[in-house]
């Protein structure tokens, strides 16, 4: 005989799972009684939101699902946050929630929760499993779900009747078949010819990348196309890393925060390439930000996300990478004009501007540029919400690395706990996170996890005593009436590293800093350097 919480850390251990971030409670008590027994790693988060964002963290460093665990009630509700970042940013992820006894759903009893219906707009699919049968099936369905198609998180509601009951045996399936869910990854040949004749004729062409070439594992093959057809490359927030910052083609990120040779290219095009990007209103804010004689490319696994926020002429459904493939195996010697190329390389150095320092402060900006040559190539930068995010997006130079943050939903606390599952995903690697001191605020209890776990985790607080982007808003449309935007009473971050057991320094200029940072860079240990910022630096 065999329990069902039994099952469901068989079902882990069977799709190749190391670890779970998670928090226990009395409804997910079974299932963490058996995970005691195996291999799996199960890191135990300060907040259940935070094991969400850590798994979110480790699936995009690892290229595998990140699997998070909570009890019903509010362990399961404080998941929605983490859940819903996810979602939006199409990172696929397994989160198990307990459950009351099935006899007793319904009826509001202690932590009771329609976890399923709350997540309902945030998940691709859910689950309320109502028999113990069912659990390799669901688990099985779950995974394949999350890591196809469009990629995003998977709910698995299971009550505790579920996973304390026995059945006579268990195997895991060894293939799904789900009736409806059949995505469409090939990429249609006839319109793949069309987008070739396009790139062709054209005499501006610009690539847009977002996320899904991340996330499709095709950088190499991306950089590749690239560097063949000699088109300049801008992406969106979440496409940053998608080539090296200081390729020659690339033009850096796009939109309402973004570089504006960036921008200008994207203006003066007359055809665009878009690749697994969604173009939502912070990366194209209005149809006028490009040409009425522009044409559009729109390549995405998700059907629904082409056309729907700038009009397309030729729309290509499926995988970034069979797409790819099929177009670097027919693009034959077709390149950009060379006219445009060099204009284009030449507005990245025309329109650089050094940005000013004031002072007894850092300058936020030129020490995030020069924080990827102190670290290792394959650096991981993970950065918050907020100002801070757009002086990372814009200024740190990806080299083989990666950048880390939330694109879609724009979720603070975020770089703390995300930065965690990157860890854990890749330890070898450097794993640095950027956050403002409001966005440290939100998610500093898990300072605990990186002492607990002896991550070397470097933070670095820009401490400008506002909510910057806030403030700025504030700034340019309400009069300056800096409403709720100035932070009074924050404690003392020093002493905070210090009760965590962390070591840490403060840094008044660049020059200290980055002698700080040199310091600390081969040290596996976790740091939290102090950054104080002129409050009145602004996001670009």
């Amino acid at each position: 005989m065999i329990s069902g919480a039994e099952i469901m850390v068989k079902c882990l251990e069977a799709e190749g799972v190391k670890v779970v971030f998670g928090y226990p409670g009395a409804a997910i008590c079974p299932f963490y009684d058996k995970i005691y027994d195996s291999e799996i790693r199960h890191i135990l988060v300060r907040q259940e939101q935070n094991a969400a964002h850590a798994a979110s963290g480790y699936s995009r460093c690892s290229g595998k699902p990140g699997v998070c665990v909570a009890t019903s009630g509010p362990g399961a509700t404080n998941l929605i946050t983490g859940i819903a970042t996810a979602y939006t940013d199409s990172i696929p992820m397994i989160a198990i929630t307990g459950q009351v006894r099935t006899d007793l759903l319904g009826r509001d009893v202690f932590q009771e929760a329609d976890i399923t219906g709350a997540c309902e707009p945030f998940v691709k699919h859910s689950y309320l499993v109502s028999k113990t049968e069912d659990l390799p099936r669901v688990f099985k369905e779950a995974f394949h779900i999350a890591s196809t198609g469009r990629k995003g998180p998977v709910l698995i509601d299971i009550p505790i009747d579920i996973q304390t009951n026995e059945i006579e045996s268990f195997e895991y399936p060894g293939e799904v078949n789900i009736i409806g869910y059949k995505p469409n990854t090939k990429g249609h040949a006839v319109q793949v010819k069309r987008a070739i004749a396009a790139i062709e004729k054209s005499k501006r062409p610009v690539i847009v990348a977002g996320g899904g070439v991340l996330s499709s594992g095709i950088k190499p093959k991306f950089q590749s196309f690239a560097d063949k057809t000699r088109i300049p490359v801008i992406s969106t927030m979440m496409g940053i890393g998608v080539m090296p910052s200081e390729h020659e083609l690339y033009l850096g990120m796009l939109g309402t925060h973004g570089k504006k040779v960036a921008n200008m290219a994207l203006h003066e095009a007359d055809l665009v390439i878009v690749c697994g990007a969604r173009l939502g209103d912070r990366a194209v804010a209005s149809p006028h930000q490009m040409s009425e004689n522009t044409t559009v490319i729109h390549i995405d696994i998700d059907p629904a996300e082409i056309g729907k926020n700038v009009k397309t002429e030729i729309p290509i459904v499926g995988d970034m990478k069979n797409v790819l493939n099929m177009l670097n195996e027919n693009i034959g010697d077709i390149k950009a004009p060379e006219d445009w190329t060099e204009t284009v390389v030449r507005w990245k150095s025309e329109y650089y501007q050094e940005p000013p320092v004031f002072d007894g402060y850092v300058e936020p900006r030129t020490l995030v540029s020069h924080l990827s040559a102190m670290f290792r190539s394959k650096a991981i930068l993970v950065a918050d919400v907020g100002q801070n995010q757009i002086w990372c997006a814009n200024n740190f130079r990806i080299r083989e690395g990666r950048f880390l943050t939330t694109g879609g939903m724009g979720t603070m606390g975020y770089s703390i706990p995300a930065a965690v599952g990157a860890k854990f995903a890749r330890p070898s690697r450097d794993v640095i996170v950027i956050c403002g001191d409001g966005s440290f605020q939100m998610s500093m209890n898990e300072l605990a996890t990186i002492a607990g776990n002896k991550l070397g985790i470097k933070i670095i607080i820009m401490r400008n005593s506002r909510l910057g982007m806030v403030r700025e808003l504030q700034d340019m449309h309400y009069n300056k009436r800096h409403s709720a935007t100035i932070l009074q009473g924050d404690p003392d971050f020093l002493k905070i590293a210090e009760a965590y057991g962390i070591d840490h320094a403060e840094a008044n200029s660049n020059a200290e800093a980055e002698e700080i940072i040199k310091g600390i860079v081969n040290s596996d240990k976790p740091f939290i350097l102090v950054c104080n910022v002129y409050p009145d630096t602004p996001s670009i």
